[in-house]
């Protein structure tokens, strides 16, 4: 590449600028000790920079949906991040979550930039064994979701976003709840019985064949299509799903 950014010169979201490029490059396991890889993070690393005050890209930004996707991948590409996670740590709301918006005064946490500081909690926390606070921030953020049964208003009870009921892929920075049934998983723990219903949900869309449908693809200017289309079947939600059952079916025996 020409420029150690990937960008997108598009209306609505960026799907091929440097961190969902990035994402989706994890997300398909590309070796991170390759050789086109280590060049490619270098350049990501010394000349990359946000666009909110241009801190380079590893040093994170404001948002904790941002940063908690920073981390992440910084684990992935051997970078160092601990200064992000502390920043995180730090921004942990009252309730357990985190919000992008707590920067504006929201004191509600967002199920969306909660599920992204968890994931990439537990990524730092796997790869360096995390500290008392850190893994003690991850375990308040599981239980925000939990509480509120991955879905659910804790006040009313009412679903919080019918989308949130539709599995994308890639999910970018989107909440949903097969993304949710998937950080639990790779938690390992015994799945809690408050996610009884979203592992309903996910049975119950197991389609005659055995796939799963992708729904819900979140628009924008992308490197090439994964999949199908929505309303189709899903190699990448049917792999997903699938572990996910497995987990639970193994955890039950």
């Amino acid at each position: 590449a020409r420029s150690s950014n990937w960008r997108a010169e598009n209306q609505g979201q960026p799907w091929t600028a440097t961190l969902p490029t990035l994402q989706l490059l994890r997300d398909f396991g590309v070796d991170p000790r390759s050789d086109r890889v280590r060049r490619a993070v270098a350049l990501v690393r010394d000349h990359c920079r946000w666009e909110h005050a241009g801190q380079p890209f590893f040093s994170g930004e404001v948002e904790p949906c941002i940063n908690g996707r920073t981390v992440a991948l910084g684990i992935y590409f051997d970078q160092h991040v601990d200064g992000v996670v502390a920043r995180l740590i730090g921004e942990q709301l009252e309730d357990g979550g985190w919000n992008c918006e707590a920067e504006n005064g929201s004191v509600r946490s967002s199920f969306a930039t909660t599920i992204n500081v968890l994931e990439g909690l537990l990524a730092h926390e796997r790869a360096t064994g995390g500290s008392a606070e850190s893994i003690a921030a991850r375990r308040r953020g599981e239980g925000y979701l939990l509480e509120r049964k991955l879905v659910r208003r804790k006040s009313t009870g009412e679903v919080v976003n019918p989308a949130w009921l539709q599995f994308s892929f890639p999910t970018r920075w989107h909440y949903d709840v097969l993304r949710a049934l998937e950080y639990f998983r790779s938690v390992g723990d015994v799945p809690d019985s408050r996610m009884d219903e979203a592992i309903d949900l996910l049975r119950s869309k197991q389609q005659p064949d055995g796939t799963w449908l992708l729904e819900n693809t979140h628009r924008g200017k992308v490197h090439f299509a994964l999949e199908d289309g929505d309303g189709r079947p899903s190699r990448w939600n049917t792999l997903r799903a699938l572990r996910v059952l497995s987990w639970c079916e193994q955890s039950a025996t």
